[in-house]
């Protein structure tokens, strides 16, 4: 169960980066991230009132919870930025490095134990995805000079996390509360923002403008971090990061088959790497 929900989550992230991305552009990242919290915390709240009052009761689960939701902000501004400052062929390999943090969070903080084959395994994935990622090595030969860089370094660091974060949430409580727990609170301190900012009036509008890509990229964005939280409970964390973390190959593999792109040398060998890696990860691990 955990490999498929890790799968799922791999399927929905990379079709919700996507959506995230193109939202974003049309809307601002505030209304955009709006409306990914606030579809859960609505769409969620019957499967979870029941629980409420017992996770505001347990102090431990309530203080991870809301350090997971203050990441999440912090991981979401930082890479919104990173995005909009640098070259996407210098953050996104960047990006990566959060499987290791996940994993190291994983191994410091809850002890948990990988076999060697697992651990080369995610090594390789993790380079596979890198190699995916990066366009041309041209802009990473001077990468201390490219725009976007420590704010890409710092996002990857709150991403790895709030992966962890997310998964002890889910364990301590359950995937859906701390997925709803977040949600709601990413939906208020957005809300907060628009209004001190006199953008509240935008939230109106641009539902009205497009609503159908506001309620896709709030299902499936949502939906990913569902699925990878229901992974959590099966399989190592550092492992369901992985695995989940795998979209970036899938991206490269649905553009070339639809959208005729053309990938270099080294993208095709990141590709290889990636799927192979990813498979054999779920093989050993299930």
């Amino acid at each position: 169960m955990g490999i498929l929900f890790a799968f799922i989550a791999l399927i929905c992230w990379g079709i919700g980066d996507f959506l995230i991305q193109k939202s974003s552009r049309e809307f601002g990242k505030w209304v955009a991230l709006f409306f990914i919290g606030a579809i859960a915390s609505i769409a969620l709240f019957p499967f979870v009132y029941q629980n409420i009052g017992a996770v505001i009761a347990d102090r431990p689960i309530l203080l991870i919870l809301i350090v997971a939701s203050f990441v999440l902000l912090l991981t979401a501004l930082l890479d919104f930025q990173a995005l909009s400052d640098g070259k996407i062929s210098v953050i996104e390999p960047i990006m990566a490095l959060e499987i290791a943090v996940t994993a190291a969070f994983s191994f410091l903080v809850i002890g948990e134990r990988l076999t060697g084959v697992q651990i080369a395994l995610i090594i390789a994935l993790v380079a596979g995805i890198i190699l995916v990622a990066t366009r041309s090595f041209h802009h990473l030969k001077n990468i201390k000079a490219e725009k976007g860089v420590w704010l890409a370094l710092a996002g990857a660091v709150c991403m790895g996390t709030t992966n962890f974060l997310f998964g002890i949430g889910a364990r301590e409580t359950n995937p859906l509360i701390v997925n709803w727990f977040t949600s709601l609170f990413l939906t208020l301190a957005c809300l907060v923002y628009l209004v001190a900012n006199k953008q509240f009036k935008n939230i109106f509008a641009d539902w009205h403008k497009d609503k159908k890509l506001l309620i896709g990229v709030g299902l499936i964005d949502n939906a990913a971090w569902i699925a990878y939280s229901y992974s959590t409970l099966y399989i190592p964390i550092a492992v369901a990061i992985s695995i989940s973390e795998s979209y970036v190959a899938l991206a490269a593999l649905l553009g070339l088959l639809f959208n005729k792109e053309k990938l270099r040398k080294h993208q095709y060998v990141g590709l290889a790497l990636a799927i192979i890696c990813a498979v054999a990860l779920a093989a050993v691990t299930s």
